[in-house]
């Protein structure tokens, strides 16, 4: 099981808290660190306020080198497609071709609100998002020139520069849709990933994306499959409820619901999810001050699953 660094920005962190936590997840080990797409808090001021998540990428691509880099996710009503496709290939050739794109339909609709982004309803949103998968895909392959004629993009005999250093980023695509996630993860996704799910729901989604991977004549087997889900792990009692207390969590909730509890309480939930199918967990990480909890899983959860 490849563990992971998931972080959440817009609920409160400065660029240097992003390169802190990057530079340290590299140091100890982690598979990748991803950070959201957002541009307002949830239940925060947020301050000192938002920042571009491709933006900063692009930064800590610079300032580390060897660890994965990537969103979960980029919103589609955020960004053209050609200009995303732009955006994500020049910071993977910053990367030395570290990065990954995460991207979803978009469904925060306060956030769009506050910064003036339209938002469509969702029948359209998931036609947008299909529509930028196959422009962003497309003009990455492109060697004579892509054009896609579409509903919403049309793109006209485009050379699809710059190229991204890898042949082509791998592309998460996540989510609980019955029917137009699964059909979109088997066309698009190298990876598809589900957030703040119980296991149950992980049994049932995989199985449905497995599904739409066999109706479109793709193995299953192609695809990368895993969870997100926060952290909260101490070392006893009193260290678990503290980290709890610093995101505002009770520490049974989040046994309950998310990657809690005591190292071997971790390493036996990370076991019944990788029986699901899970190859990698993305640990939401919501206090970034806090380097040290990074440091107890590195030392006593990495090496045992």
């Amino acid at each position: 099981m490849e563990l992971r660094i998931f972080t959440e920005p817009q609920q409160g962190a400065t660029y240097d808290d992003l390169i802190a936590v990057a530079q340290e997840a590299e140091r100890l080990g982690f598979g990748a660190f991803f950070r959201s797409d957002h541009y307002l808090g949830m239940g925060t001021d947020g301050l000192p306020g938002p920042s571009d998540a491709w933006i900063t990428l692009a930064g800590i691509a610079r300032e580390t080198s060897t660890i994965r880099l990537g969103t979960m996710m980029t919103s589609a009503t955020f960004r053209l497609p050609g200009p995303l496709a732009i955006s994500v290939a020049n910071v993977d050739q910053m990367s030395g071709g570290r990065v990954e794109l995460g991207i979803g339909a978009g469904w925060f609709q306060e956030e769009h609100t506050k910064y003036g982004i339209p938002f469509p309803n969702t029948g359209e949103r998931f036609d947008r998002f299909e529509e930028q998968l196959a422009i962003i895909t497309g003009l990455w392959a492109t060697d004579s020139g892509f054009t896609h004629e579409g509903e919403h993009y049309q793109v006209v005999d485009s050379p699809g520069l710059p190229k991204p250093t890898q042949a082509k980023p791998p592309i998460l695509i996540g989510g609980v849709g019955k029917k137009r996630t699964p059909e979109l993860a088997a066309r698009y996704a190298d990876e598809f990933n589900l957030p703040f799910v119980d296991e149950a729901t992980t049994r049932t989604q995989f199985q449905r994306v497995r599904e739409a991977c066999e109706a479109q004549d793709r193995d299953p087997a192609t695809m990368r499959w895993s969870n997100a889900l926060v952290l909260c792990a101490g070392s006893d009692e009193a260290e678990l409820e503290r980290r709890a207390a610093a995101i505002g969590r009770d520490k049974d909730e989040l046994r309950e619901n998310g990657l809690a509890g005591t190292p071997q309480e971790v390493v036996d939930k990370i076991g019944r999810y990788a029986e699901l199918g899970a190859e990698r967990l993305y640990l939401q990480v919501l206090d970034l001050s806090d380097l040290d909890h990074l440091r107890l899983v590195a030392r006593d959860v990495m090496p045992k699953v």
